[in-house]
Formats: structure tokens, C-alpha cells, sequence
């Protein structure tokens, strides 16, 4: 396979290459690394294609330019259909991808709480809180008056409260 001798791929370089590079430049909105690779694959370009050297034009200028407006066109689609790419503190600053952990810890909190309440108070809880009951439905399925679920209810949550450190609102803030 035929190359680009190195003396005309180092004379090409020299003639075009900071040219060219400010071209580049342009066509990645300042991204001076981007414009670097793109420079050296256009070089490379020349250097698998010495055909192009050899066509006899006045200058290689529009070849080049011509290579590298692809290649910036090229590289641009591929990132279009990639995702973006990310520096190492995005991951610090991104929502966690929908990790059910803690989520599942307080359910087992909660029903191990839930467990050292007294028949009564659990029955009162269940039906205000997992039922979604009045006060006068809670008091009519448990047999009982209102007052009383209004009670039980506010001593079964006081105890949930006592069982479960860590969960209250003061003890959030203190977090």
C-alpha cells in the first residue's frame, strides 16, 4: 500500500497545518482537542492518500479543508447518536437511577415497628392510615367511638415514633 513520503507529509503540515487547525477550530466551536484530533486524522488522510498530492493542483489547501469539513461532520453525527459524554463528578451531582434500597429498608422499619404495637393500636393505624378511613368509618368497622380512634390513633403514632429513631422530623434535621 502505498504512503505519503514523510518529508512532504512534514512540508504539507508545515505549509497548512495552523491554517487548517484554526479552520477546525472554527468547526468545533473552540474545542481545542477535538480540532487536534481532527487535524491529525486530515494528515492522516493525507498520509494513506498520496494520490492527492500528486494531482498536480497549485494547492493541497482545498483537499484538506475539504477532508477535514468531513471529518468535523462525521465526528459530530457519531457523538449526536452517543450519549453525552461526562466528566467524573457528574455522577456525584446525578440523581441516583431509581435505587429502591431505602425505600424497602423503611417498609421493613416500619412493619417491624408496626409489630410491637398492641392489637389496638394497629388496628386503628390500619384502617386510617392503609385503608384510608374516617375517623367515623375507623370508628364504625372497629366497633368503637370516635374518641377513642382519635386516642389510640395519636398514642399508636407516638409509639410507631419511639420505635422507629431516626425517621422523625427533628431527627432528619439533625442529619
Amino acid at each position: 500500500m502505498a504512503r505519503t513520503d514523510a518529508h512532504a507529509l512534514a512540508r504539507l503540515h508545515s505549509e497548512h497545518g495552523k491554517a487548517l487547525y484554526g479552520f477546525l477550530l472554527g468547526l468545533t466551536f473552540g474545542d481545542r482537542h477535538r480540532a487536534e484530533d481532527l487535524l491529525q486524522e486530515t494528515l492522516f488522510r493525507a498520509w494513506t492518500h498520496p494520490e492527492a498530492l500528486e494531482s498536480g493542483h497549485a494547492s493541497m489547501r482545498p483537499w484538506l479543508y475539504t477532508v477535514a469539513r468531513r471529518l468535523a461532520i462525521d465526528a459530530r453525527r457519531a457523538r449526536m447518536v452517543r450519549p453525552a459524554e461526562v466528566g467524573p463528578d457528574a455522577l456525584e451531582h446525578s440523581p441516583a437511577a431509581d435505587d429502591r434500597t431505602e425505600q424497602a429498608v423503611v417498609v421493613l422499619d416500619v412493619r417491624h415497628a408496626l409489630r410491637r404495637l398492641s392489637p389496638e393500636h394497629r388496628a386503628v393505624l390500619h384502617q386510617i392510615y392503609f385503608r384510608g378511613a374516617s375517623v367515623g368509618e375507623a370508628a364504625e368497622a372497629l366497633g368503637v367511638p370516635a374518641g377513642t380512634v382519635k386516642s389510640r390513633t395519636h398514642y399508636a403514632l407516638r409509639a410507631l415514633r419511639a420505635a422507629m429513631p431516626g425517621y422523625g422530623p427533628a431527627d432528619r434535621a439533625a442529619a
